[in-house]
């Protein structure tokens, strides 16, 4: 069983309540008690589940873990698809999310990259084999991100080659969160990147927004599984590479 089947596995324990025991995972999905510990470690730190001695209990998902299980499978092939393109050298932004956090995961497996995020998770799948400088500011718990004037204005201070974002929804005007510090967040990212991509599933197209990121013209590419016919039209008429995974 390979580590994201697995996860996914200890995942569906959890969801039947109760504590979990590393005994009783590394039994029943024929693993070490050291691998279990590490997928608890990693579970942990996406706040999927809550670490404890000897295992892990389930915890209240709140909206950020409750995107970590929508759409997995799109979003893990979304990040495969993005990853395969980089190269050592590449400079990127990443924002937080959940398409990021999947995108991390696969650049862990890579080196030579410079990784510039607010994500605590994103900083620690990334930085092995990798330079990451991760962004201060004020701290959200419940996405391990850090926001606000601070995160900001450092990032004014940076550059990087690609933007790769996640976004809330996506329309003929653009691409829009609905958070407004996040939003705050992408848009600087946006202007200190020489190209911008967009990480988004199916469920994001045509939804409605509150907070403009940017305008359709200002990214290079959509990366999704699905966009509507009209939408993929008015990305193309934008000059915007759409490039369907699924």
């Amino acid at each position: 069983m390979n580590p994201e089947s697995r996860r996914d596995a200890i995942l569906t324990q959890a969801r039947g309540g109760g504590r979990l025991e590393v005994e009783d995972l590394a039994r029943l999905l024929g693993a070490s008690r050291e691998t279990i510990r590490r997928d608890l470690a990693r579970l942990d730190r996406a706040g999927l589940l809550r670490r404890v001695h000897g295992g892990a209990q389930p915890v209240a998902e709140g909206p950020f873990p409750q995107r970590m299980h929508e759409a997995v499978e799109a979003k893990r092939a979304m990040a495969r698809h993005v990853a395969a393109g980089l190269q050592p050298g590449d400079s990127l932004f990443l924002d937080t999310g959940s398409t990021t956090l999947f995108l991390a995961e696969e650049i862990a497996r890579l080196n030579g990259l410079i990784v510039i995020t607010n994500s605590a998770d994103i900083a620690d799948l990334c930085q092995k084999g990798n330079r990451v400088i991760l962004l201060g500011g004020e701290y959200r718990a419940e996405g391990r991100e850090t926001l606000g004037p601070l995160a900001v204005a450092q990032i004014s201070q940076l550059r990087a080659g690609r933007a790769i974002l996640t976004v809330a929804a996506v329309t003929e005007r653009g691409v829009f969160d609905i958070d407004p510090q996040e939003a705050e967040v992408a848009r600087a990212m946006v202007a200190q990147a020489d190209e911008v991509t967009i990480l988004a599933d199916g469920s994001k197209m045509g939804r409605a927004g509150v907070f403009e990121i940017c305008p359709m013209a200002r990214l290079a590419r959509i990366v999704t599984d699905a966009m509507p016919e009209p939408l993929q039209a008015a990305a193309k008429a934008a000059g915007v590479r759409v490039e369907i995974t699924a």
